[in-house]
């Protein structure tokens, strides 16, 4: 896949800018080439690696850290099935064979059409909901098989599932690797302790107010 694109590039340097050390933005960029092209290819580790002054293998010592980062294609829509204790007393087991007959491939797998992964996962934080699911890190709570079934029916069908927890109602679920349909922009007169860890001597405002209360 490819490096970053003109306007990719033009919005990973206003994130770099953000931070002391541009190495400390790795994450954010991380994310914005895997919106770019759905994954983080090398050719893109690479690009990172020069846009922060580090080396592609620092770069991807990152990103293999991280579960939600992918090293190769996935689908469009990346299905993640909630496995863990909560979900797996409550038919998550179930749930996730019933998505891997539904689609026709196990765990790990894509879909021919290149539409939809399956992952099998560890906890994602609703076990009050169980068991649920989520698409592109939208989540879908305490489902049946069927709901399950209406939520591949929409999305092939290019509508947003009613089952599925979207920041904007009725807006279509993003393909794989968008996070958020709104991005922060910043000025330099918004950004705050822009400045190198070893150039602040002052303790922090915090600290100074508490050793005063003591």
């Amino acid at each position: 896949m490819s490096r970053l694109s003109d306007a990719n590039v033009e919005l990973a340097r206003q994130m770099i800018s953000h931070y002391p050390r541009p190495k400390s933005a790795l994450i954010p960029l991380l994310h914005l080439a895997q919106e770019q092209d759905g994954w983080v290819s090398n050719e893109a580790m690479a690009h990172l690696a020069e846009l922060v002054g580090v080396t592609p293998a620092e770069v991807k010592g990152t990103c293999t850290f991280y579960e939600m980062f992918k090293l190769h294609p996935v689908g469009t829509y990346m299905v993640n099935v909630c496995t863990n204790i909560s979900c797996q007393l409550n038919g998550g087991e179930e749930l996730l064979q019933h998505a891997e007959e539904t689609l026709g491939i196990r765990a790990g797998g894509t879909t021919e059409d290149g539409m939809f992964t399956i992952e099998d996962v560890e906890c994602i934080a609703a076990c009050t909901e169980a068991p649920c699911i989520q698409v592109n890190y939208r989540y879908g709570l305490r489902l049946t098989t069927d709901d399950f079934d209406d939520i591949i029916s929409a999305l092939r069908a290019g509508n947003t599932p009613d089952k599925l927890i979207t920041a904007n109602t009725g807006e279509p679920i993003p393909s794989h690797g968008t996070l958020g349909l709104a991005r922060q922009h910043l000025t330099a007169e918004q950004t705050v302790n822009i400045i190198a860890p070893e150039l602040i001597h002052e303790a922090p405002v915090w600290l100074a107010s508490a050793s005063e209360e003591n």
